[in-house]
């Protein structure tokens, strides 16, 4: 279904945006036309003893040269942004199905059918070389049940592992999570660092804010948001 909203929604953008072409065309004639013929007018009814100098009909010429280059130039500007929007909805729709990493906070534990403890994957965009990287994670209370001191980074991503134990070992329940990150370099200044949180792209949705992936329960996040995908 997604496939073929994309398929249509791509044709509309080419019909509209042939239409558009067409429409500043036919303007860029109109004006054209327009322009010859006052610029005749003015010359056959020119003052015989102070006639239009080289200069003013250079000049008259130029101005017509411009407009049509600038319908021109919005005419070519149109043609890119629908070749971009195109290709950003087909790079969206080739994303269904990917786990990625998007700036949030939320991690969750879970255990499946055959008894085994999932961790949501997390991640730590870190803006620049960090001599010490760190990360909390909170209960559903607030109450920071872990601290994991991940050392020295280099600028990047990364995806630090949870075991699910708090600082003395105790195995967490199930449930919901957040957890909060800090960097600093080698004279202990602050770097640059963003959570990253989970999803896994279910489909494509269109609309006015542009191309949108939606990730179910954690909402939608722009292809811009997107800062990792993560191997299947």
């Amino acid at each position: 279904m997604t496939t073929t909203s994309t398929v249509n929604n791509n044709s509309t953008t080419n019909n509209a945006t042939g239409s558009g072409s067409s429409n500043a065309a036919g303007s860029a004639q109109s004006l054209q036309d327009q322009f010859l013929t006052l610029l005749v007018a003015q010359m056959n009814n020119q003052d015989p003893l102070n006639p239009m100098d080289n200069y003013q009909l250079t000049s008259q010429l130029a101005q017509i040269s411009t407009v049509q280059g600038v319908q021109d130039l919005k005419t070519v500007l149109q043609t890119i942004s629908s070749q971009v929007d195109l290709g950003q909805s087909m790079d969206a729709v080739s994303m269904i199905g990917k786990q990625v990493l998007f700036p949030g906070d939320s991690m969750k534990i879970d255990t499946d059918a055959s008894g085994n403890r999932v961790l949501t994957p997390i991640g730590i965009d870190v803006q620049s070389d960090a001599h010490n990287v760190s990360m909390k994670i909170l209960d559903n209370t607030g109450r920071v049940v872990r601290t994991m001191n991940l050392g020295a980074q280099d600028a990047g991503i990364i995806t630090p592992t949870w075991d699910g134990k708090d600082d003395s070992g105790n195995v967490m329940p199930d449930g919901k999570y957040t957890f909060t990150v800090a960097a600093t370099d080698q004279n202990g200044n602050a770097v640059t660092a963003e959570a990253l949180t989970y999803g896994q792209v279910g489909g494509v949705s269109y609309g006015t804010q542009g191309v949108r992936l939606d990730l179910g329960l954690a909402g939608q996040v722009s292809m811009l948001d997107v800062r990792k995908v993560l191997a299947s």
